[in-house]
């Protein structure tokens, strides 16, 4: 688990990260979401204790990560992929970062097999493509089997199958029961892996809550409506917010009303429903609405396109 309370980091006049409080569970992938300055790095780099807090506390496993007497084998780290010895081949990488725990050559084959790593062990790291470099990455936060694992961008550079390794692998390891939390700009990939979210902008949590309820809370419900009389069935469910847009299928979308209450006054009114469909919105929708004002750096273009 990782606990942080009043968690504030100041550069100077420049608060980058204000006061934050949130709680990532074990047992479940935790989404780290927001824009490019809103906090993320600089949020996981104290979890680690690379950066010290200005105030307010964070802790690993119920301690501060700096007390650790062996973090390798507590919580596994991928901040930056290219923070390696170029010289030194993949699997002496490994067996470096294992000697300093007493972690031997099998669990550093093991590692290596689980990242598809065999083919390229023996090769020096500088010869990396940027893919290869993230197995690496992933490889070592794996070192020391921990029990937390912290994975900033993760799927960076790597193909599609490689994108859907590391999501079977983060789910796999959190059905395990263990703490994942997972930075990552591909919202498409993040709805596909994450149970829960945290949502940051200019370093305030703008959402923590499970990926449905973000979705739903900032998209609203829409339910698609099909039968034989839309009017009728307007007429019953029109009130304050309802909306009723006619679609060229001969279907309906309904905003502001419940499924529930479409289903309920159809029935009571004898009116036959041919279709009834909760149109969810997607996550990069509900990611942009909530962090619109939260963007520190907009080209013009995109505002321009935008209107």
């Amino acid at each position: 688990m990782i606990h942080a309370r009043g968690l504030t980091k100041r550069y100077g006049t420049r608060t980058a990260v204000d006061g934050i409080d949130f709680t990532v569970e074990p047992g479940r992938v935790t989404g780290f979401l927001g824009p490019n300055g809103a906090g993320k790095s600089t949020t996981m780099r104290m979890i680690v204790g690379l950066d010290r807090p200005t105030a307010g506390t964070v802790t690993v496993g119920g301690h501060p990560y700096r007390s650790s007497a062996a973090p390798l084998r507590e919580v596994g780290v991928l901040l930056d992929a290219k923070a390696v010895h170029s010289g030194r081949t993949a699997y002496k990488h490994l067996l470096a970062m294992g000697a300093t725990h007493g972690i031997g050559k099998e669990r550093v084959r093991e590692v290596i097999g689980m990242t598809g790593l065999e083919s390229v062990a023996g090769k020096r790291v500088k010869g990396f493509s940027l893919g290869m470099g993230q197995r690496l990455g992933i490889a070592a936060a794996l070192l020391g089997d921990p029990g937390i694992l912290i994975l900033d961008e993760p799927v960076n550079g790597l193909d599609p199958e490689g994108v859907r390794w590391v999501r079977t692998l983060v789910r796999g390891l959190a059905a395990e029961g263990r703490t994942v939390l997972l930075s990552s700009h591909l919202m498409s990939e993040m709805a596909q892996t994450a149970d829960q979210l945290i949502v940051l902008g200019r370093g305030r949590i703008l959402e923590d809550a499970p990926v449905g309820d973000v979705i739903s809370r900032t998209n609203g419900t829409t339910v698609r409506v099909r039968t034989n009389d839309l009017g009728r069935l307007a007429a019953l469910v029109a009130g304050d917010g309802v909306t009723v847009n006619r679609e060229a299928d001969g279907s309906a979308t309904l905003s502001g009303v419940t499924p529930e209450r479409i289903g309920d006054s159809a029935a009571a009114a004898g009116l036959p429903i041919y279709e009834l469909t909760v149109v969810s919105g997607s996550l990069e929708d509900a990611y942009l609405t909530l962090t619109a004002d939260e963007v520190e750096y907009r080209s013009t273009a995109a505002e321009e396109i935008a209107r």
